[in-house]
C-alpha cells in the first residue's frame, strides 16, 4: 500500500503521454499526406525565423496589448515545466519537493514562478474580456461558430485552473510554508486555510498537487483538438516557412519546361518526348482537395491559431467579400482531420466519400475574392501561408475546370490571342500615341 499512490501515479502518467504520443502519431500521418516539398534553402534564414517569430514572439508584438499579454503567458508556462518536472519526479519515486535542495536558488526559482502564476492568471482574464466582453470583430467573424469560440474560452478556464492549484498547492504544502523561502504570492494565500486542522490542509494540498498535474495531462492531449496546438507547431512552421520574397509565387514545374519548350526554337514541336520525362508532367494541376496540398501547406493548418490577423488584415474581407484567410486555414485542417478518419476507418487506406476541398468547404467565391497582396502572410504571428492554397486552388480551377470568372478567361484569351491582356490586335497597340 505505501508505494500504491506511485503506482497509481505512474500508470496515469503512462496513459496520458501515451495517448499524446497516439495523437501526434497521427498529426505526423495527416500532414504527410500531402506532397514533398524542398524546403533545404537558406537553413540560416530558417533557422533565425524560428528564433525571431516563435521564441522572440517579434510578429505578435506587431499588436503590444495582446502581444505583451501573449508574452507573459508564453514564458509563464515554458518556465513552470520545471515545477512539472519536480511533480512528475516526486510522483514517481514518493519524494517530496525533491529540488528543494537546492536551497536558495530554490527558493528564487519558486517565487519567479509564484509571480508568473499569478500575471498568467491576470493576462488570461483579460484576455476572456476582450474576447467575451468587449467581443473584438475578430473574434466573432461568421466563420467562429460554437466550437472556435468555446474552444478559445477552455483553453482560458484551463490555465486559470492551472495557476489556480498551483498557488493553492503551494499555499498548503505546510513545509514548504515554513521553509519560509520562495511563498512570495503563496504566503497571503496560506492565512485562507488557517482554521482547518492539519490533515485537512495536508489532504487539499495533495487533492491541488493531483489536480495539477493530472489537469496538465489532459491540457497537453486537448492540444491535439484545439487551436493551442500551435504551442508544439509553431516552432517547425516558422523554420519551414518560405524564405523567398512574399510577392514571389511558384511555378508549376511542367508548365515552366513547356514555355521553355515553346521559346526554344531548336526544339521540334511535334518530337516525341524523351524516354523518362513523360512522368513528370503532375496528375493534376493546382489542388482540389488537401492531398493535392503540399506537407508544408498541411502544417500551416494545423499550426493556425485561429487569432483572427489575417482576416481583420484582409482587404477583400474588409470590403465585404465572402473570403477569410483563417476560414480558408481552418477548413483545410478540417477537411484533413475528416480524411484522417476516412483513411483510420478504413485500415489505413482513404475511400472516395464524394467530398473535397474545393466547393465542399470552400466556395469559388472566396478563392476569387482573393487579391493576391500578401497582407494575410504578413500579419499571421506564425508564418502561415493562406495565399499559397488559394493559388494552389484557383491553379486547378484555371487548368483543370477552365473554369475562371468571365474577365479573367477574357483577359487569358486575349494574351493568348494578341499577347497581351488588351483586346487589340498586336499591330494596333501603339495607335493610342497618335491621338
Amino acid at each position: 500500500m505505501e508505494y500504491l499512490p506511485n503506482i497509481l501515479f505512474a500508470i496515469i502518467l503512462v496513459f496520458g503521454i501515451g495517448y499524446f504520443v497516439k495523437n501526434i502519431s497521427n498529426l505526423r500521418r495527416n500532414i504527410k499526406l500531402g506532397h514533398d516539398v524542398d524546403v533545404s534553402d537558406n537553413k540560416p534564414q530558417r533557422w533565425k525565423n524560428m528564433a525571431m517569430i516563435a521564441l522572440g514572439q517579434s510578429k505578435m508584438v506587431k499588436r503590444p496589448i495582446a502581444g505583451f499579454l501573449h508574452i507573459i503567458v508564453y514564458v509563464g508556462f515554458v518556465i513552470i515545466n520545471f515545477e512539472v518536472l519536480e511533480i512528475i519526479i516526486d510522483g514517481l519515486i514518493g519524494t517530496h519537493r525533491i529540488f528543494s535542495s537546492l536551497g536558495s536558488f530554490y527558493g528564487f526559482l519558486i517565487a519567479s514562478f509564484e509571480i508568473l502564476a499569478v500575471l498568467v492568471f491576470v493576462a488570461v482574464i483579460i484576455f476572456w474580456i476582450r474576447r467575451n466582453v468587449i467581443k473584438l470583430k475578430r473574434f466573432w467573424n461568421q466563420e467562429m461558430t460554437s466550437w472556435p469560440k468555446n474552444d478559445a474560452n477552455y483553453i482560458l478556464y484551463f490555465e486559470m485552473a492551472l495557476m489556480t492549484l498551483f498557488l493553492v498547492m503551494n499555499a498548503t504544502d505546510i513545509p514548504f510554508q515554513e521553509m519560509n523561502s520562495g511563498n512570495i504570492i503563496s504566503q497571503f494565500i496560506a492565512p485562507l486555510f488557517e482554521g482547518l486542522s492539519e490533515s485537512t490542509v495536508h489532504l487539499i494540498e495533495r487533492s491541488a498537487w493531483w489536480l495539477h498535474i493530472v489537469g496538465i495531462l489532459i491540457f497537453l492531449n486537448y492540444l491535439y483538438f484545439s487551436k493551442h496546438l500551435h504551442i508544439l507547431l509553431a516552432f517547425p512552421n516558422t523554420y519551414y516557412g518560405s524564405v523567398k520574397p512574399k510577392g514571389q509565387l511558384d511555378n508549376l514545374e511542367a508548365v515552366t519546361k513547356e514555355v521553355k519548350m515553346m521559346m526554344d526554337p531548336s526544339i521540334d514541336p511535334f518530337a516525341a518526348p524523351e524516354p523518362g520525362t513523360e512522368n513528370n508532367v503532375p496528375a493534376k494541376f493546382g489542388a482540389s482537395d488537401v492531398q493535392d496540398l503540399n506537407w508544408v501547406q498541411l502544417l500551416n493548418a494545423y499550426t493556425c491559431t485561429e487569432c483572427g490577423r489575417c482576416t481583420s488584415e484582409c482587404p477583400a474581407n474588409q470590403t465585404g467579400k465572402q473570403l477569410s484567410p483563417r476560414k480558408i486555414m481552418m477548413d483545410t485542417r478540417d477537411r484533413l482531420e475528416e480524411v484522417g478518419k476516412n483513411i483510420d476507418a478504413n485500415k489505413g487506406e482513404f475511400k472516395d466519400d464524394g467530398k473535397q476541398l474545393l466547393d465542399y468547404y470552400i466556395t469559388r467565391e472566396e478563392l476569387w475574392a482573393c487579391t493576391s497582396c500578401n497582407a494575410c502572410v504578413e500579419a499571421c504571428p506564425v508564418s502561415i501561408d493562406p495565399l499559397s492554397i488559394i493559388i494552389d486552388m484557383r491553379r486547378y480551377l484555371v487548368m483543370e475546370q477552365s473554369a475562371a470568372p468571365t474577365e479573367l478567361n477574357n483577359m487569358m484569351t486575349n494574351i493568348e490571342n494578341n499577347g497581351a491582356p488588351w483586346p487589340y490586335n498586336q499591330m494596333d497597340r501603339l495607335n493610342w500615341k497618335d491621338e
